[in-house]
Parts: structure tokens; sequence; C-alpha cells
């Protein structure tokens, strides 16, 4: 424990450096705490950056601070190009990260020889930041694809087509903010080099790319999420695998399914088929009027899908269908990006 009495200029030159990295340290830790707090709304990690700026507030010496003004400090004031240059939440979370993982790396340094149950928590704590760094960032990440979600009303499921990419660009630029891409014939070589192709085309229009099927693509592009069928990995091994930035939807069409899929903690879920459909011929629809009583107490997104066109949605409308999955409609169109506009105002539209 520093002893105040007969402090040397050296030991003050310390306490002045643990001292302000006390305060980085804190200050960095509210910056990660009100994000989580009101950015992401998670208590957990709100509690736990508390518990750390509190324990370090505690230890936070009358010696440390007295030692503030005793000797000059002439680079007071300095700044750096890099703090204005960050516009994203995920850029101030990461650098706010670092400050706090420097500071308490610097704590750890000095007060090892004058304090060292403080060189101590320093260290414990800096390694839980690391961890929290990257469950924030993850948080982050999953809460902006959540908010895609929510908002749009129009989701594109691919068919395979010699100028698909040309499709899905300009059904994009119609403003469709949810791609889901099915892999059809070719090699997993072929397959992850367009999925590459389709995320990034995604990523140019702040959109969801969604891989259907495929978690192993999924990864490796680096898709904002997955869709599984009844028959396709559980989603409980899904999310272990893919972790919790990424979005997860579930096909489903009766109680038991849905009612799994909620527990299991998907996003997002597919009802259908709606109508007969070319592209499920296997199929039988399942009508309006049973897809009202399987939706009627869900709160999450779910999308109505199976032969549904410009001819029917506003039918579906009508009867409360807020959000719609195509295929062939769009696929299929001689102007993708017309049809996909002419869409996108009729679900719009409020009856």
């Amino acid at each position: 424990m520093p002893n105040s009495n007969n402090t040397n200029t050296e030991d003050l030159r310390v306490y002045q450096i643990i001292d302000a990295n006390l305060d980085r340290a804190r200050e960095g830790l509210r910056v990660l705490e009100d994000w989580a707090r009101f950015g992401l709304g998670k208590e957990k990690y709100v509690e736990k950056i508390k518990n750390f700026r509190q324990i370090l507030g505690k230890n936070h010496l009358e010696v440390y601070k007295q030692s503030r003004n005793q000797i000059e400090d002439k680079c007071k004031g300095l700044t750096h190009q890099e703090q204005i240059n960050r516009k994203t939440s995920e850029q101030i979370i990461s650098s706010n990260s670092g400050r706090v993982q420097e500071a308490l790396r610097v704590i750890e340094e000095f007060s090892r020889l004058h304090n060292h149950e403080l060189s101590k928590i320093a260290s414990e704590i800096r390694y839980q930041i690391y961890t929290i760094e990257i469950d924030l960032l993850s948080l982050s990440k999953f809460k902006k694809s959540e908010e895609i979600l929510k908002k749009n009303d129009l989701y594109l499921i691919t068919d395979q087509k010699d100028n698909l990419l040309e499709i899905i660009e300009e059904i994009l630029i119609a403003g469709v903010r949810i791609i889901q891409h099915r892999f059809k014939m070719g090699t997993d070589k072929d397959h992850l080099k367009e999925a590459i192709k389709i995320k990034n085309l995604c990523k140019k229009y702040n959109s969801l790319f969604i891989v259907n099927d495929r978690l192993d693509i999924a990864l490796a592009s680096n898709a904002d999420g997955i869709h599984l069928g009844q028959d396709d990995l559980d989603l409980k091994t899904a999310r272990k695998l893919l972790g919790n930035s990424k979005i997860i939807g579930i096909s489903a069409n009766n109680e038991i399914d849905i009612s799994n899929a909620l527990k299991e903690g998907c996003d997002y879920i597919g009802i259908g088929p709606v109508f007969e459909t070319a592209t499920k011929k296997n199929k039988k629809p399942i009508g309006i009027e049973k897809i009202k009583t399987l939706t009627k107490d869900l709160n999450i997104p779910w999308f109505a899908i199976g032969g549904i066109n410009s001819k029917n949605i506003s039918s579906l409308k009508k009867n409360g269908f807020k959000k719609v999955a195509l295929v062939s409609q769009l696929m299929n169109s001689e102007d993708p990006k017309e049809d996909a506009s002419i869409i996108l105002k009729e679900l719009s539209h409020e009856n």
C-alpha cells in the first residue's frame, strides 16, 4: 500500500501515472456501460461493467489523487486524428475497450511495487474486458440485423439463374434489404465463391445476407445469418456454432414447430406455403386462415411464403399479413427492379 509520507519525485510520477490511468479506465468503462444499457438493453453487461468501475473507484486512493498537480504535465491536451474518425457504435466500443485495456495494463505494471492488490485487480479486469469487447460487438451487430428484419417487409429467396448477381443487385437497388440464397447445382467451392459475391453486394446496400441450410458456407462467407428447415441442423447447435451475432430463421407451418422454434430462440419464422407454389410442389398450401391462427400471438418477425405474387399481396395485406418472402415473382421477372419497387409500395400501403 502506498505511503504518502516521504514521497520522492519518482514515486510522485508513478502515482500520477496510476491516477491518470484509473481515470482513463473508469471513463472508458462508463462508455461501455452506457452502450450496454441504452444501446443494447443488456442488464447483465451493465451490472458487470458497473461493478468494475466501483472496484477501481474504491482503489483510487487519495495519495494518487493528491499527486496530480505536483509535477507539470507538458503533454496535457494532446489529441489524435483517429479520435474524430469514430463514426459507428462499433468503432466507439472498440476504441474504448482498447482505452480500458491499455489503462489497466499501465496500472498493473506501475502499481506492482507500490500496491500489489491494485496490480492484481487491474490484471483480472483487463482479461475480462477482452471478452466483454467481443460480446458487445457481437450484440451490436445482431442489433442492427434485428432492426433490418423488423423494418423490412419484403424478403427475397434466390433461385438458380445465369445472371443471378445482376438480378440480386437490381432488387437491392429497388430497396429490398433481406436476401436468402439457396444453393442448387455446383460444387461447394463454387457455392462459397457465389456466397461471398452476394454477401459483398448485400453489404454495399446495407442489407442482410442469409444462407439457406448450409452452416459451413454461412460461416465461411461471413453471412449475416442462416435459414433452417425442419429437417436441417437443429437451432441450438446452429446457435452454438454461429454465435450471438448472427440471425437464425426457421421454416415452420404448425403449432408444434413454431413453439419449438420460439423456445430455442429463433429470430424470425417463415410460414407457408400460403398458396400452391412451383418451388415446393410436394407441399400442400396451408392457406390464409390457418396462418392467421398460427401467427396471432407471434411477437417476432414472420414472413408468409409460397405462391405469393403481385396479384395476391393486397389480399394478404387485408388479412393482416405484413411481411412476405418471394422467389419466382422476382427471380423470373423481366424487370426485377420495377417489380420489387411495386411490391414494396404495395406492402408499405396502409389498408
